[in-house]
């Protein structure tokens, strides 16, 4: 009979501090799904593609507590570099943002004090999708709720440092994978 009541006693405990009350963060978009194939408007312009190269329009809701700030990029695993590709890293993104709309890299419609990042075809901003003509590639759109109003970087920081101080400030992270063919 003890055993019962120390097992519903655990049970009551760990349901009371169970998370499962906050709200999950989440990544949404009207331009692009999960699993789905991505349009042209967001397929890189050059290196044989033909593409509008816009960055696609994000939101976001159920942010960790004690975010100050966000970061979002766009990465390609299965690119056949052996590290695969950063499409987009944007960082410092103010904690009061929760959407970017489309284009907004190309637009210069990011928030203030948001910096985009040289991404791996050696420009600045958003590089749509690219793949050889070989197989289905996985685009991985993730934003970051970070504990840090801004990251630390400097100039001209590669994608992979960016990556680290990214995931070493990181309260929890959204997701959307893509898909593209040629």
């Amino acid at each position: 009979m003890l055993s019962k009541f120390i097992s519903l006693g655990c049970l009551l405990t760990a349901t009371i501090a169970s998370p499962a009350f906050a709200q999950e963060f989440n990544l949404t978009s009207t331009t692009i799904s999960e699993g789905e194939t991505l349009t042209n408007a967001h397929i890189f312009e050059g290196f044989g593609c033909e593409g509008e190269n816009q960055s696609p329009q994000l939101s976001w809701t159920g942010a960790p507590e004690g975010t100050k700030s966000f970061a979002i990029n766009v990465y390609d695993p299965d690119a056949p570099t052996g590290s695969g590709w950063w499409h987009w890293n944007v960082v410092n993104i103010p904690a009061a943002t929760n959407a970017i709309s489309q284009n907004a890299s190309a637009d210069t419609n990011l928030p203030t004090g948001a910096i985009e990042i040289r991404n791996d075809y050696g420009t600045i901003g958003f590089g749509g999708a690219c793949p050889p003509p070989d197989k289905v590639h996985r685009y991985i759109f993730t934003v970051y709720a970070l504990g840090t109003e801004s990251l630390e970087l400097p100039e001209n920081p590669s994608n992979a440092l960016v990556g680290f101080m990214i995931r070493t400030n990181m309260l929890g992270s959204a997701s959307i994978t893509a898909v593209y063919h040629r």
